[in-house]
Parts: C-alpha cells; structure tokens; sequence
C-alpha cells in the first residue's frame, strides 16, 4: 500500500511517501534558492510528492537567516530552477507557504515590524544574522491590517505557481502565524478572530479560501500540528483543542483541497481519527518529529487505514533514494544532525543512494 499510487488534487503520486518541509536554510541572505538547493530537491524527486523548505510570501514573515522566499523576481527565478529539476526526473513538488508571524526578529526579517495575533512574545531566543535575540513583543495585527496579510498568502502562492510548484502547503502548524490564530496562549483577542475556538479559526479559514480561489483548491493542501506544544504556540485544553480544529476542518473540507496534512505523535488516537473523518479529501500523516518516522511504522499507518499517505522527515534528508530503499527493505544512511542548519553542501546534497556491496 505504502508504494501504490494517490491521487491528490490533480496529481497522481507513484507512491505515498511525501519527504517533509524541511528547514535547511541553504538561500543565503538573498532568499533565492541556488544550484546546490536545486540538486537536493531533484535528488529526491523518486519520492511522491516533495514539499518544499518553509518558505515566506513576505518579508516580513521571514523566520531565519538564509531562509529561502516566494517574493522577489529572483527568488522566483530561483524556484524555477528547483521546480525544473524535480519534474526532468519526473517528481512532483509543492512549495510550503510560511509566515514566521511572531517566531522572528527585526534582525532576520531586514527591519520589518515583526507582527501576531496579540503583542504576546514568545520566551526564548532566536538566531538572527546579528546572533541571537530574545524575541520581540510583536505588534497585534489590526482587524483593517488582516486583509493584507490574506494577501501576502495569496501572492506567495501565486509566486509559486509562476515558479512551476505543482501546488503549495500553507503553514498553519509549528508555532508560525496561522498556528499562532489557532492557539489560545498566542491569541488573546476580543475580536471575531480571539476567544471561541470557531473565532480562532477563522483567521486560518479565509487564508485557506482565498489562496484556494487565487490558484484553485487542487492546488492547495494545509499543515496543522494540534497539541504540538512548541514555540509558545500552546494548546492544553483538550477540549478546546477539538473544538478549535473541528471548526477549521469543517470550514475547509467542503472546498475540495488536495489534502490535509497532520502532524501528531498519537496516529490512533480520538483527535487524529476525528480529524480524518472530518476531512473529505486525502489524509496525510506525520508522526516523527521528535522521533524519526521509521519504515514498519510508515507501512503500518498506511495499512492499518490512518493515513492515506505519510509525511517523513529526517529519514528523506539522510536518503535521497529512500523510496527504493524502503520498497527493497535495504540499509538506510543516518541523518547527521550537526549539519541540519548549517551551510554547503555537507549534510545536504552529499548524503548517497544506496549502491550494492
């Protein structure tokens, strides 16, 4: 099952692998992805689908230093040639449209006013090219001001199509502004986007809609990561969390996107199943992020009917030819973790596919 083919939105994937967005911060201080990006998303073309690095659809909502962006002609440009390289091996990509929204600093974003739901900071420090910085207390986006940042989405997703992505992935997980809407601890609102759980999502819903009216809800999948817990994006209620991401899942379900896309430790659990009977199209499924998703268990999500295809991180960056090793049961190169942020091509386009003893 795990190596049959699906189809989402208007793709149909060789197999149900899908290499993870990835952080790698490999663009340099331009954002515009180069050859040694290129080759590393073209060695892992053999995977079903490729969702790209996070990558911004302002400037304003960078995240990190040598993070690559969807705004500039150059970084179009530079996409292109990603994209290019993917489909001449036959592949398919979609670019992950992310909004660093308060997981930032002025020394990161070139001197934009780091922006979120509320003007709650996050506790901690973040990388910046001037060090590390606390982060900032960001400014609450107004109600007049929301309609402007829907339009960043919506522009970074067209500048993704112009670049010859297959689709994108909007971010609404791990802490970044769309997941920063639905939590309670990073909004704290009065208005009709803070408060209930339906009022939260709403933020999320609109984006998800007018990114899916700009470039067609075939085109369009989402990432959330309920009770992910990271980056001050806190979600403890339980109760609230179910609420919360029912409301946003019926709101989009009927739009018909290519997939929803779920990171979460627990796969048979009540919120993963609920998720997943709510959402009418296909269902992808991470579980390793703080542990590496491991082969039986990608089979066995896939079998076992949780997942309609499976989302891996570190094992597609350790082996850029992980499907043929999977399918053929053989021995896998380790990720080397020291060299997952930093620059060149160590740890990035050198890891090798499998060659027989």
């Amino acid at each position: 099952m795990l190596f049959s083919p699906i189809t989402v939105g208007e793709l149909k994937l060789p197999n149900r692998l899908v290499m993870a967005p990835l952080t790698r911060c490999r663009s340099g201080q331009d954002g515009v992805p180069g050859p040694i990006v290129v080759e590393h998303y073209r060695q892992r073309a053999s995977l079903g689908l490729i969702v790209s690095e996070g990558t911004y659809p302002s400037h304003a909502g960078q995240g990190f230093p040598g993070q690559p962006g969807l705004v500039t002609d150059e970084q179009v440009e530079g996409w292109t040639g990603v994209t290019d390289a993917v489909h001449a091996e036959g592949g398919r990509i979609f670019a992950q449209v992310m909004h660093a929204g308060r997981v930032t600093h002025e020394d990161t974003n070139g001197g934009r006013t780091v922006v979120g739901p509320s003007a709650i900071a996050i506790d901690g420090m973040t990388r910046t090219y001037k060090g590390k910085q606390p982060y900032p207390v960001p400014h609450a986006l107004t109600e007049d001001e929301l309609p402007g940042v829907v339009e960043e989405f919506v522009q970074g997703s067209l500048n993704a199509i112009k670049a010859g992505f297959d689709g994108v992935e909007l971010h609404g997980a791990n802490g970044y502004l769309l997941h920063e809407f639905l939590s309670p601890a990073a909004n704290q609102r009065e208005d009709q986007y803070g408060g209930s759980p339906e009022n939260r999502a709403r933020f999320v819903g609109e984006v998800v809609n007018a990114v899916a009216k700009a470039i067609g809800a075939e085109k369009v999948g989402i990432r959330v990561s309920p009770e992910h817990n990271v980056q001050g994006a806190t979600e403890l209620d339980h109760e609230d969390l179910r609420r919360t991401y029912s409301a946003l899942t019926q709101a989009i379900s009927p739009l018909g996107l290519a997939y929803l896309s779920v990171l979460h430790n627990e796969p048979a659990g009540e919120l993963v199943r609920e998720l997943r009977e709510q959402f009418d199209g296909p269902f992808l499924l991470n579980t390793g992020f703080s542990v590496m998703t491991t082969r039986d268990e990608a089979i066995s999500l896939v079998e076992n009917d949780l997942a309609d295809a499976v989302v891996v991180g570190r094992a597609a960056i350790a082996n850029p030819d992980l499907v043929h090793r999977w399918k053929e049961g053989l021995p896998e190169n380790e990720p080397d973790m020291a060299t997952f942020y930093t620059s060149g091509a160590e740890g990035y386009t050198d890891y090798p596919a499998y060659q027989p003893a």
